[in-house]
């Protein structure tokens, strides 16, 4: 099995542990803080990792041969994914998935400018495809378009660097490392954003995400501390599949298929919070998944590498 097919099913893996963790948190919107479960996901996911490495005789740090790039990573990934999850305050968990979905055309746009790839018409083609699949999902209508539409973009603008950043960095700092990055600004971010705005709370009215958001953090209920350990847990396993995944994999490859958490969260939507796809979400659904099996079927016997392992991307 090559290195992209690896990374191919660690991004699957990664999703399905990703659609759970979103799942959970959606269910928090009227009971938790938002910050509080990404500071608390990062504390406990740090934990968790420590465990992990001190059990298998390795050692536990944060340090980088990149730190600028290391601590770009750090901000932009639990910055962007803050603004995903605000998203789901307001928005159905399938469109909001869908949204993300630009991804990958960020990540075809930036592997191309920073690492020279060259994309073949076969594989571009594919993207679109998928791409009019997450159209034919949320069935954008303009005169009435939300800006909350905007942050699953933008999450998917920041996650995409994050992964550039992780591919960059791969040579030197370990997978461990990288994660242990993402944890760290997660506690930073969380804990710095409701120390300066937290007050504010009591000030917010109708405004779903912003109460999301700025809730006061508990501690002590065990219907919130639960959940807060299946986030942390199905967060720690899903980001180090991802971060896995663009080490051994080409971004240009991989990351059609993640696609696949699209159909876990409108699965989520269906069966958790009664939406039901009709039958242009089937189309496009269906669009997504034969973009993902050409793409593998395509690079299966491709030995080409399209990046080395010393190219430098700073």
């Amino acid at each position: 099995m090559s290195n992209d097919q690896k990374g191919i099913l660690l991004i699957i893996l990664g999703m399905m542990l990703f659609g759970v963790q979103d799942l959970t948190i959606k269910s928090m919107v009227n009971t938790g803080s938002l910050l509080q479960i990404i500071t608390l996901r990062g504390l406990i996911g740090s934990i968790i990792l420590a465990v992990f490495l001190k059990s298998t005789g390795r050692s536990f740090s944060v340090r980088s041969h990149y730190p600028l790039l290391a601590i770009t990573r750090g901000i932009l990934f639990p910055f962007g994914f803050l603004c995903f999850y605000l998203a789901l305050a307001k928005m159905p968990i399938a469109e909001a998935s869908a949204l993300f979905f630009v991804s990958p055309i960020f990540m075809t746009i930036l592997s191309r400018i920073i690492f020279k790839n060259k994309i073949g018409i076969y594989r571009i083609s594919a993207i679109i495809f998928g791409f009019v699949g997450v159209l034919l999902i949320i069935k954008p209508q303009f005169e009435n378009f939300d800006l909350v539409m905007l942050l699953p973009l933008l999450c998917a603008f920041t996650y995409s660097v994050s992964m550039i950043i992780t591919k960059v960095t791969k040579d030197k700092d370990t997978t461990f490392q990288q994660t242990g990055h993402i944890y760290l600004g997660s506690i930073i971010i969380g804990i710095l954003i409701y120390t300066i705005f937290g007050d504010y709370y009591d000030n917010i009215e109708g405004s779903p995400s912003l109460s999301y958001l700025l809730r006061p953090w508990i501690f002590i209920e065990f219907n919130i501390f639960y959940k807060l350990i299946i986030i942390s847990v199905f967060g720690t396993s899903g980001i180090l599949c991802l971060i896995q995944a663009y080490r051994i994999g080409l971004p240009s490859v991989i990351s059609p298929f993640e696609y696949t958490l699209l159909i876990n969260s409108v699965a989520i939507g269906y069966f958790i919070f009664n939406e039901t796809p009709d039958f242009y979400s089937m189309l496009g659904i269906a669009l997504i998944i034969a973009s993902g099996i050409f793409i593998f079927i395509r690079e299966k016997g491709n030995k080409n590498q399209i990046v080395t392992e010393t190219s430098l991307r700073t």
